[in-house]
């Protein structure tokens, strides 16, 4: 049981507000110690797991890129292709983006979209230019719910829609953990329950962003 003064240190450490990563290097610390492994054999399965995670770094490449091209002018540009663009809404671009995220997921491309490499430097700033647009000027409480609506969108369409391939980790998650309770289901099953799941969430979300344009619209402000 002394293992377990690990999740207690997470706990106190997120309690306290203490820096995350080592909130968590020291929960793994002490759990280490407490199950009787030498500081050696620690160290070891460190490297062990960054060695064998390394594929997380790759995000770092892709900053340093979404900066070049906010640099020149991503945003403006981004923002400039929505001005041009008759009927565009933020509501009709963020359903479109929903459609395109859900389906971009279902067939396992879910890195392909993002917050660091589509929200940031493309959803959101066209997002805002939409309803800039609807509306006039924003105050701070709308463009910041604007903001978290585009952040919203990507979250729901990525969730939603990547249960639907087969070869997702949560589907293999969800597979394991029925048969330790002695339900056997392929994972084709899982995926095709996911489908109504995934429409269900289009169209609640869809919803909630039609109901945004309306509170954008000029013509229905107070």
């Amino acid at each position: 049981m002394w293992v377990l003064l690990g999740i207690a240190v997470i706990v106190a450490g997120f309690v306290l507000r203490f820096n995350p990563l080592l909130v968590i290097l020291a929960s793994a610390v002490v759990t280490g110690i407490a199950a009787g492994l030498d500081p050696l054999a620690i160290l070891a399965a460190f490297g062990k797991a960054f060695n064998e995670a390394r594929y997380v770094s790759i995000i770092w490449i892709v900053l340093p890129v979404v900066g070049l091209l906010e640099a020149h002018g991503l945003q403006e540009r981004a923002r400039g292709l929505i001005g041009r663009m008759r009927g565009a809404t933020v509501g009709r671009f963020l359903i479109f983006y929903l459609l395109a995220r859900q389906g971009l997921a279902a067939v396992g491309l879910t890195s392909v979209a993002g917050h660091a490499q589509t929200v940031r430097p493309l959803v959101a700033p066209i997002a805002e230019a939409a309803a800039e647009r609807q509306s006039g000027d924003l105050d701070d409480a709308e463009r910041e719910q604007v903001k978290a609506m585009a952040a919203a969108t990507d979250n729901v369409g990525l969730f939603f829609g990547e249960d639907i391939f087969l070869a997702i980790g949560s589907i293999l998650l969800i597979k394991g953990l029925l048969e330790q309770y002695g339900i056997s289901l392929e994972p084709l099953q899982l995926s095709v329950w996911a489908i109504p799941t995934a429409i269900a969430a289009l169209l609640i979300h869809g919803f909630r962003l039609w109901r945004l344009d309306r509170r954008l619209n000029r013509a229905e402000r107070p």
